[in-house]
């Protein structure tokens, strides 16, 4: 991250520790209201022993946000055993995907972006518009796919979970519960350990852009690796997590927390919980997937038509047939055009369209403020307080921060995450001129570029 200071805090007469409260110390995401409209869950498991150490409301229904983004991914290791698709198959962008709401890369229709890379930008950056690109490339539409991600959760003894799409964006219908997503995180840790350890990436670069992982844990909480965030305004803080330590793992699952700090303070308590009376004996037997692999690869097209990999699947969520290997027209560009019955369903209304994903706690390729720089006022323990010290700064000069959003920005440090205190909106001219005149008034701030 870049950042500018003003010459007049250049100087050796300002502490450290004064421009450290100012600055903070990493990178940050945006904090939305807190949202707990499903109710609270948790579930922890010592994966060694498989015994469940702590759960609290575990089979109450709770909305997946982008944790439904997990079994996208869990069909697509799926896939790739079978021989239906490989890392390098390119998947084909349509106008359905490219349309789907943030979070996401922002690609358009027609572009391409190969299975490895969907893979980690479904995991880093939570996007959207992927998520829908592999449902569509492999199950012909969405709806589809979707039928299939629950007709392969119910195998798992997800028993308790309905997909309605891949992304986890709203959807009334679309629930689980946070011991089917315990039984999830354990049978992709089982089932394509060769895979599992795309969860830990923490950044993924692509195109001139590069992401941050959403799952502060992988940051700052030791033996971190994996697994995935979610976030939608009803779902709330969602996380599935994973750590190993000197022998032992465990993971978690937390739906419905109030923030982001709360959901990885909790988390974090859990696990350090369940650590400390952990196996580090492995006694638990993996319930294992048996794959049957197709005697056909997908061909040497890297570009294919693979929608029959998941399209075969009906209503009743029968296996899908093993699809013949693509021929050259397959390659062609998928058509844009949805299922008539996916077109028939009625749009969610605009307040329930949230990401389905968390704010990432760096800055993407678009920053999550206006910019092309902010004024910040300090950095907080806690949200409260960032929250209180803008109203402060904006009861004390209004006329001067009039018109620029603020907002309490979060970001993980080492042992601890911290709160920004920021107004956004400004060039640098005005940045400057707006910071000696909140200092004219006996308040701190820095001025620092947006991205």
């Amino acid at each position: 991250m870049s950042l500018t200071v003003p010459y007049r805090w250049r100087s050796t007469s300002m502490g450290l520790a004064r421009l450290a409260a100012l600055l903070g110390l990493a990178l940050f995401a945006t904090v939305p209201q807190p949202a707990r409209a499903a109710g609270y869950s948790d579930m922890i498991i010592d994966v060694n022993s498989g015994k469940i150490v702590h759960e609290t409301n575990a089979d109450e229904a709770r909305f997946p946000a982008s944790l439904a983004k997990i079994m996208t991914l869990y069909v697509t290791f799926d896939m790739i055993e079978r021989k239906r698709l490989n890392l390098d198959t390119d998947l084909v962008i349509s106008d359905y995907d490219a349309n789907a709401q943030p979070s996401k890369l922002g690609l358009h229709t027609g572009d391409k972006i190969r299975v490895s890379d969907a893979i980690k930008a479904l995991v880093t950056a939570s996007a959207n518009d992927v998520a829908r690109a592999i449902a569509e490339n492999l199950g012909g539409d969405e709806e589809k796919f979707a039928r299939y991600m629950t007709w392969q959760a119910h195998k798992l003894g997800m028993t308790n979970t309905t997909f309605r799409n891949a992304s986890g964006l709203p959807d009334p219908e679309q629930t689980t519960t946070a011991r089917d997503y315990v039984t999830l995180s354990l049978r992709l840790y089982d089932d394509f350990p060769q895979y599992f350890s795309y969860f830990k990436t923490t950044y993924f670069a692509y195109g001139r852009a590069r992401y941050r992982n959403h799952n502060g844990l992988l940051f700052n909480f030791q033996g971190s690796d994996g697994i995935k965030t979610g976030y939608t305004h009803a779902s709330g803080f969602n996380l599935a997590a994973s750590v190993h330590r000197g022998g032992m793992h465990v993971i978690g699952v937390i739906f419905g927390e109030r923030s982001v700090g709360e959901r990885n303070s909790r988390m974090r308590n859990l696990l350090t919980a369940a650590l400390s009376h952990a196996s580090a004996s492995h006694t638990r037997v993996p319930a294992r997937l048996q794959v049957q692999v197709a005697e056909k690869r997908t061909g040497t097209n890297r570009t294919v038509k693979i929608t029959q990999a998941v399209a075969a699947a009906p209503k009743e969520f029968a296996e899908p047939e093993t699809p013949v290997a693509p021929s050259s027209k397959a390659a062609a560009v998928r058509p844009a055009s949805r299922s008539a019955t996916a077109l028939a369903r009625p749009a969610p209304a605009p307040q329930a369209v949230a990401e389905a994903a968390e704010p990432s706690p760096a800055a993407g390729p678009v920053n999550p403020l206006p910019g092309p720089f902010h004024v910040q006022i300090g950095a907080f323990g806690s949200e409260a307080e960032a929250r209180q010290r803008l109203g402060t700064a904006m009861g004390t000069a209004g006329d001067v921060l009039a018109g620029h959003r603020a907002a309490a920005l979060a970001f993980n440090a080492p042992d601890r995450i911290w709160y920004r205190a920021r107004f956004a909106g400004f060039d640098r001219p005005a940045a400057d001129q707006t910071c000696l005149a909140l200092k004219a008034r006996h308040l701190e701030c820095i001025v620092m570029r947006a991205d």
